[in-house]
């Protein structure tokens, strides 16, 4: 198993926003000092505490400070963005990474983004196909290219020189282009199958029950099937929100509590999924009443705290119930306590992720 990262990020509404920016780049450029494979960035225009407008700026600022790490987008929301935009910037983004970005793309998810970008009330995954079958486009044909949309129309043919460069696209480094992750937030995706369909690799929500993550990769599997693909369990990422510390009692008080970062993200969360009706993404059984979904509730199902050789047991545990899987990414959460944030992270890399591996490889 590998061990990646992923953050929306999530900060509390009162701190400042240079300083968190500044935490977040840390905590990227940590990860890539500890080894982990993948860093995953969210992006949210209209929210102060989902505080990154745009993921590819932010990778580009992270791009020379790290060295091995592969950096992506978690996700570019396409609906919110035109296609042209986006196919350049992911282009220029994969040069200057030279093959180190990973291409995460959905509808989106943050209703005040859909509003104030005028497309509250649209079929945003009609926007949200039409635009990757645009940017696909883009990338494999040749100016004036003539894409014909109910979104979008791209063409330069009433303006190209194509000696002078002017109307031609620029392409990826990565050929035919980065890899496509997308996120899979609700149980029994039929998204995904369409996804694995055109060799698109999943990443699980960190706060979908495991019972539910578990759908996933049979339906990842019919997708390929019937794209013609063979399916791997390599290929999907699970997110997980997790916390280690030296001893279990410092790592409950500090992921456990609805008080603290941990209690603030899943309360942010539920927050925002109750403002729209449901609460159901967040329930280990459909019959449980909405009432009885609480922070301590999603705290306590959905968070895996300890110290290295209590969160390794947790994390295998986890495995068993939903199967085998690529890369488990650590989810990142506010950094209340510097130092613990920190050290979460390096205990994670250098005494629970060994102890996982050591006991997968026993078990064949």
């Amino acid at each position: 198993m590998k061990l990646g990262f992923f953050t929306m990020p999530m900060h509390p509404p009162g701190r400042n926003l240079t300083q968190t920016l500044k935490e977040d780049r840390e905590a990227v450029i940590l990860a890539d000092r500890l080894g982990y494979c993948d860093a995953l960035i969210g992006e949210h225009a209209t929210d102060v505490c989902e505080s990154i407008p745009s993921c590819l700026t932010f990778i580009a600022s992270v791009a020379f400070e790290t060295e091995q790490i592969r950096l992506g987008s978690g996700t570019v929301n396409l609906p919110n963005n035109h296609p042209v935009q986006v196919a350049a910037n992911v282009a220029m983004l994969d040069h200057l990474l030279e093959g180190r970005f990973l291409f995460g793309i959905g509808p989106g998810g943050l209703r005040s983004d859909m509003e104030a970008l005028g497309n509250l009330d649209r079929d945003r995954n009609a926007m949200f196909v039409e635009a990757i079958d645009h940017i696909l486009a883009l990338w494999a044909g040749d100016a004036p290219y003539r894409l014909k949309g109910e979104f979008w129309d791209i063409s330069t043919e009433r303006t190209l020189i194509a000696e002078a460069g002017q109307g031609v696209m620029i392409r990826p480094y990565q050929k035919p282009h980065p890899p496509i992750l997308v996120t899979v937030v609700v149980p029994h995706s039929k998204g995904l199958v369409a996804a694995a369909r055109r060799g698109w690799q999943p990443v699980s929500a960190n706060f979908l029950q495991p019972k539910w993550a578990a759908t996933h990769y049979p339906m990842y599997e019919e997708g390929c099937r019937l794209g013609g693909l063979t399916a791997q369990r390599s290929d999907w990422r699970v997110c997980k929100s997790i916390f280690v510390a030296e001893d279990d009692r410092a790592a409950q008080r500090y992921a456990k509590s609805v008080d603290g970062p941990y209690g603030f993200y899943f309360w942010n969360l539920l927050t925002k999924r109750r403002s729209s009706g449901s609460t159901d993404i967040f329930k280990h059984d459909r019959s449980v009443p909405d009432a009885a979904v609480t922070i301590e509730y999603m705290l306590d199902r959905l968070v895996i705290a300890g110290s290295p050789s209590s969160v390794a047991e947790q994390l295998l545990q986890f495995r068993d119930s939903i199967g085998d899987f690529g890369t488990l990414l650590y989810c990142g959460h506010d950094w209340a306590e510097t130092a613990l944030a920190r050290r979460s992270m390096e205990l994670m890399a250098e005494k629970v992720m060994p102890q996982v591996n050591a006991a997968i490889a026993r078990a064949g």
